[in-house]
């Protein structure tokens, strides 16, 4: 299965990008799927998808570069740079799906803006003291 369900994820994705096929997405969505953010909201199946909708005008000509696609039992992980169109910002962007029976239940998102990438580097470091 872990073949297949990567194969899931990239076709999907391929669909969505190159012609905004949500429909292809959205077949391969559990009924009970949930979408989590880093700032920990979450979204059902209908709500995600409409953002997909709505983000896909904006997002229309975006070049994404696919660099990894791991999967191990039941999640896939990618890992992706996209460039947005007009010389918008560079992103990179973490996806983890969890797949039960066949279809994507949870996907789980990470972005971040390439050009603030090294700021976050050190977030650990904290404030210097004396401060």
């Amino acid at each position: 299965m872990t073949a297949e369900n990567k194969n899931i994820v990239q076709r999907a994705l391929a669909a969505l990008i190159e012609t905004g096929d949500v429909g292809a997405l959205a077949s391969v969505l559990s009924d009970d799927f949930v979408h989590h953010r880093p700032d920990s909201t979450s979204s059902t199946k209908a709500e995600w998808l409409a953002a997909v909708r709505t983000s896909l005008v904006p997002l229309a000509g975006m070049q994404v570069e696919i660099h990894h696609v791991l999967a191990d039992g039941d999640h896939v992980v990618m890992y992706s740079r996209r460039r947005l169109p007009g010389g918008g910002p560079e992103i990179v962007v973490v996806d983890i799906w969890r797949f039960d029976d066949g279809l994507i239940a949870e996907a789980w998102e990470i972005i971040e803006p390439v050009a603030q990438a090294a700021a976050n580097l050190v977030w650990w470091e904290g404030e210097p003291a004396g401060r």
